[in-house]
This record gives C-alpha cells, structure tokens and sequence, in this order.
C-alpha cells in the first residue's frame, strides 16, 4: 500500500528485488471479502472504457459493437454490481480490484 510506513515499503522493496512476494494484508482481506468479479470479461473490459470516460458510441467503435450492445452491457454490468448508476458500477469495480 502506498500509505505503509517507510519501513514497510523499504522492506517490500527489497523482498520484491529478492524474487520474493510481498501481500499487503488489506489487499488480500479486501479481496477475499468481495470474491471473484461478477462480471463478464466483455462487461469488464466495456466498464472499464467507461471508467476513462468513454461514451457509448466511442466504446462501440473501439469494440467493433453497436452502441446499443455497450448500452447493454453496461447496463448488465449496472445489475451486476448492484449499483445505481455506471458511474456507481465504475466505482464499486474499481474498489473491489475487478476493473
């Protein structure tokens, strides 16, 4: 995590440079706590164009997709991640490490 203490960090540095691998216990406890992504890996990879702003009709040209299948995809990906809205659904991916 980038708010560890100096030590943590200096630490993590030189186990990584060590071939060895570092786990940040909150990373992992919110990982196991939100589980595998509901997603699809289309509704992810659409999401995840929305979350840097893309509207529907640019995600649909960059995906080779109508903008009405975006639309529903993000839609799904609305149902999904039990959010109220796609900037919402945006949010609560991001948080959970799916996007």
């Amino acid at each position: 995590m980038k708010d560890a203490p100096g030590e943590r960090l200096t630490e993590a540095v030189r186990r990584t440079a060590a071939g060895l691998r570092v786990l940040d216990g909150k990373l992992v406890s919110a990982a196991l706590e939100y589980g595998e992504s509901p997603l699809t890996p289309r509704e992810t990879t659409v999401l995840r164009e929305a979350a840097r702003g893309a509207s529907a009709e640019e995600i649909a040209g960059r995906l080779h997709l109508s903008a009405g299948t975006v639309r529903n995809y993000l839609t799904n990906a609305i149902t999904r991640t039990g959010a109220r809205n796609k900037l919402d659904a945006v949010r609560i991916a991001e948080d959970a490490g799916w996007l």
